[in-house]
């Protein structure tokens, strides 16, 4: 109950007696509980869960330790009584995930107060059994990576590649993709958030693979570039850049320094080979209960000056992308375990070429 505890020492901290949490990440996180509606009231001194009658028994038979209470009705007429007969006066809610709707909804009884990214800090430190979790996901992750490269071959479709994929996840145990898994060979490597196409796989190109399934409620994210064929120079000093630029900022990585500073050890040696202009993106973000969390690895930015913790979880993912040619991504999620950072992957960044 450490997450409850912690939630609780926040009340007090924005002068509240009560907060209605209602994001399904933040519910999930708190609860355990995975549910497409439902709500968790925190006290100073309890803690409920608001449901359906679709999840409402599972709910009583998962959560032992739980007020669980069933909504009957209009949830926040239900949500609004309970408050009542919790006697609370200052009660706060997650004003940068509800709709302008539930917000509207809630006016009157109370003294209300939207508190924006309220878990966004404790949810960035991951505790043993969120990074044992993790590193599961990884692990099975890394296993499906390497029986794909058994498996891509030229005349397959980017959408086939991505099938298979996901038939993999499902078959390992994992409840689907964390994202929309991108397969983008050829051209298609050059944007950074491709869409998976039908477009048909050919020798001689190559193929960017950013992949992540869901595993217990936690996310993973992870990309290869690899080539079908024999790279030539052009490709080949490309993903060196790449490859050294990722190297370099997990050696930054250390207890202390600011996020910026990661970003731009990366970004400066990709300028410095003249690159500098197709890195587009930031180097990474913060990744668990969601596939993009707090904190983003950028150099400008409201997270910039954000100090690395113990515990912190993120990916580290240079690229470059040349428009109308190719694009080398190479991501990792890190975690910084005894001051410095963990790749969680086990696969090599070396370039592959089938």
């Amino acid at each position: 109950m450490k997450r409850i505890e912690k939630v609780q020492e926040l009340l007090k901290k924005h002068k509240l007696d009560a907060f209605v949490f209602s994001s399904q990440a933040n519910v999930f996180y708190l609860s355990g509980f995975r549910s497409s509606h439902a709500y968790v009231v925190i006290t100073r001194d309890s803690y409920h869960l608001l449901t359906d009658g679709r999840y409402y028994e599972k709910a009583r038979s998962t959560l032992k330790d739980w007020d669980v209470v069933l909504i009957k009705e209009n949830a926040i007429r239900v949500i609004k009584n309970f408050l009542k007969r919790l006697k609370v006066s200052k009660v706060g809610y997650e004003e940068d995930r509800v709709s302008c709707e539930f917000r509207k909804a809630l006016k009157g009884s109370f003294i209300w107060k939207g508190v924006s990214g309220i878990l966004k800090e404790m949810r960035a430190i991951k505790d043993e059994e969120e990074l044992r979790v993790m590193k599961e996901g990884v692990k099975i992750s890394d296993k499906i990576y390497e029986r794909l490269l058994h498996e891509l071959r030229e005349g397959m479709t980017e959408l086939e590649v991505r099938s298979w994929l996901v038939g993999e996840f499902f078959k390992a145990g994992a409840s689907g993709e964390s994202f929309p898994a991108i397969v983008a060979s050829g051209r298609g490597s050059a944007i950074p958030h491709y869409e998976t196409s039908q477009k048909t796989i050919k020798h001689g190109e190559p193929i960017l693979i950013d992949m992540g399934l869901l595993w217990k409620g936690y996310c993973t994210d992870f990309t290869r570039t690899i080539f079908l064929g024999k790279a030539d120079s052009e490709f080949k000093k490309v993903y060196t850049v790449v490859r050294d630029a990722h190297l370099l900022a997990l050696e930054k990585i250390k207890v202390g320094r600011t996020l910026g500073e990661i970003d731009k050890t990366a970004r400066e040696h990709i300028r410095k080979k003249g690159f500098g202009k197709f890195f587009n993106h930031s180097l990474g973000h913060g990744v668990g209960v969601e596939i993009h969390e707090y904190p983003r690895v950028y150099y400008k930015g409201k997270d910039k000056d954000v100090k690395i913790e113990e515990g912190m979880v993120f990916t580290v993912e240079p690229g470059i992308y040349l428009p109308g040619k190719f694009g080398v991504r190479l991501e990792n999620i890190v975690v910084v375990k005894g001051g410095y950072a963990e790749p969680l992957s086990e696969i090599p960044l070396d370039l592959v070429e089938l």
